[in-house]
This record gives C-alpha cells, structure tokens and sequence, in this order.
C-alpha cells in the first residue's frame, strides 16, 4: 500500500502511543553523519539501538563517528547489515548512494527510511515494492535534536509512511521517531507529498527566499533614501530575530501584542501595501512550480550542469552591502562571542 491510497488527518503521537518493540531489535544503518545523521546515530544508539554509520571510505566524519562509540562502515557494508536503512545524506547526492550502495543490498521486509520526501516524492528514488519506504523528519537542525534528547526534551517531529509492504511500517516509524527524541514533543502525521511541497515552497516563498529579499530590499530602500547603512541593518535585519522568537513563542497574536501600539497599528495597515496580491500571486507561481515537479526538474539540472547558476547567485548574495556592514556591526557587541562558542560547538559535532 501506497500514500496515495491513505488518508491523513494530522495525528498527534506522543510517547505513550510508540511501542519500543517495534524496533528495539533491529539494526539501523544511519547513512551521513552531518546534521541529521550525527544526531539520529547518537539518539538512536543512547535508546538501545544496534547502530551501524554508513560514510565513504577517507571520509573527515569516519573518525567522529567511532570517537562518539558507533560503528562505523562503507554505506553498502551498513545497508547489507541493517533492517532499516536511514538515508540522511544530502539530497542531491541521495540518488547514487542509493542506486550503489543500498538498492543492491535491500531485502525483502527491510525499511527505507527518510527524513526529507525530495527523492522520493519526485521519483528519483524508485523502491522496489517489497520493502517499507517511511520517513521521520524532526522539525530542528541536528544539534538541537541531539541536544533536546541529552536534555530529557523533544523535537517536533513529522512521521510519513510512503510504501507499506509489511504491514508494520507505521508502528516502526513511530518507534524510530521515539527513540530519537521526537515523540517526547509530538510527532504529527503527514504524506510525502504534502512534507515535501510544503517545504520547499516554505523555503523559497517565505523562510529563506522571501524573508531575505524582504530584507534586503529594505535595506536598500533607506540606504538609498539617504539613511546610514548601519541604520538601515538595525532596523531590518537585526531587529528581525526578535520579532521572529515572538511570534515563535506565542504565534502572530502574541508578537502583535509585545510591540508598541504604534509598531502594531502601522504593521497592520501597511503590511499588506509592501506585500499585496501580486506577492500572492507570486507564491502561488512558486507553489505550482514545486507542485508540477518544474523546480525539481531544474535543480536536478543544475546539479548535473556542475552548478553554474547556484555558485553565481550565492558568491552575488554574499557580496551584497549588507554582509559587510553586518559582519562589522556583529563584531562590536558581546553577544558575537556567545555566538562564535555555539557555531564552534555545532560544527564539532556535525562534522
């Protein structure tokens, strides 16, 4: 049974609803051990789970992940052992991991499993039929799952189930999402499909895409009206973050009531003039080009041209005016060093 045929009604699990047995003796291959695969191996194995790290020969994790006590092995040796192959390298290199390493040592009854429905979703993987294809995504970077698990807390996490071959699919997921720490928080139940078009179109549209040219038209607006670049970063994109944890604390209602009556009223009057219909009209664009598979088509493109258009654009966004009067104002205030210590952390355990 497929997705297609299933029904979702957005369900909430929380630990009670999990059942341990379901994977408790089974061997889980982690393949990558960057953000997700460090704190997925390290949940997991802290839960009782036999864990294998697949990474390529000479790779920089291979030492980080046997210093962390996990075993470590070629991403074919893990999937031949393993019941469950967790593939959390990245998508754009997923396809030939997949076709190399795992498709040749799958078995009949083992688990597919994701954290992301991308390849999936867009058939650049095509599972055979006789296996579990699940996905268990938490909602956070690595280090933030890793460190809410050694924490005794949870991460919100979403539970798919692509393909059930078994009949056990949805009982195993669960059991996988609890033992990394997600069912502590809840887990919500989803489709491929609607993880991965929502995703994508809440990073282009909104969270990476839209916020960032918000920002920097902004940023351009009063600089060019006359206002000090350094004002014009205050204003835009300093003050951004504590608007964001507002609304993340307590939704859209709570930020408007933090700020001042004269924040609120001319938010709510003028919002809607900077982004109006036509930026409507704009996402939805962006909304039918992932639903059709067009940006997928595209990105896959890009990758196989050797990324011409993606390193032009990046090396533009880095060098715009706003990152060099930012990276200066940063390095005068106390919080920098605060940061600095928790970018050292991260990467230390991400590597």
């Amino acid at each position: 049974m497929t997705e297609d045929t299933q029904a979702f009604d957005s369900t909430v699990y929380y630990d009670e609803d999990a059942n341990e047995e379901a994977i408790v003796h089974k061997t889980v291959a982690v393949l990558g051990y960057g953000s997700q695969g460090h704190a997925h191996a390290q949940n997991l194995s802290d839960s009782g789970i036999d864990v294998i790290v697949g990474l390529r020969e000479r790779s920089s994790s291979w030492d980080a992940a046997e210093s962390d006590g996990l075993r470590v092995a070629t991403p074919a040796e893990a999937a031949a052992e393993a019941d469950i192959v967790s593939v959390l390298v990245p998508d754009t290199v997923q396809p030939d991991v997949y076709e190399n390493a795992v498709e040749p040592n799958l078995e009949a009854g083992d688990t597919l499993q994701f954290a992301h429905g991308f390849n999936i979703h867009y058939n650049q993987i095509q599972p055979p039929e006789d296996v579990d294809v699940t996905m268990v995504a938490p909602k956070s970077p690595g280090h933030l799952v890793r460190r809410n698990y050694e924490n005794d807390e949870g991460t919100p996490g979403l539970l798919a189930i692509y393909q059930d071959a078994t009949g056990d699919a949805h009982e195993e997921g669960l059991a996988y999402a609890a033992a990394i720490g997600c069912t502590r928080a809840g887990v919500v139940e989803t489709s491929f499909r609607e993880e991965t078009e929502t995703d994508l179109f809440g990073e282009q549209a909104v969270l990476c895409g839209g916020v960032t040219s918000l920002i920097k038209q902004g940023y351009e607006t009063l600089v060019d009206a006359g206002y000090s670049p350094e004002m014009a970063y205050f204003e835009v994109l300093n003050e951004m973050k504590l608007i964001v944890d507002l609304m993340y604390e307590d939704g859209l209602g709570g930020m408007w009531d933090s700020v001042s009556d004269t924040a609120e009223y001319g938010g709510l009057t003028q919002g809607d003039v900077v982004v109006d219909e036509h930026a409507r009209e704009n996402m939805e664009e962006v909304l039918e080009k992932v639903q059709n598979g067009e940006f997928a088509r595209e990105w896959i493109a890009e990758n196989q041209a050797g990324r011409p258009s993606y390193t032009q654009l990046r090396t533009a966004e880095k060098n715009h005016d706003i990152e060099a009067v930012g990276e200066e104002l940063r390095g005068l205030f106390a919080w920098q060093d605060a940061d600095e210590e928790d970018e050292e952390e991260s990467t230390e355990v991400t590597a």
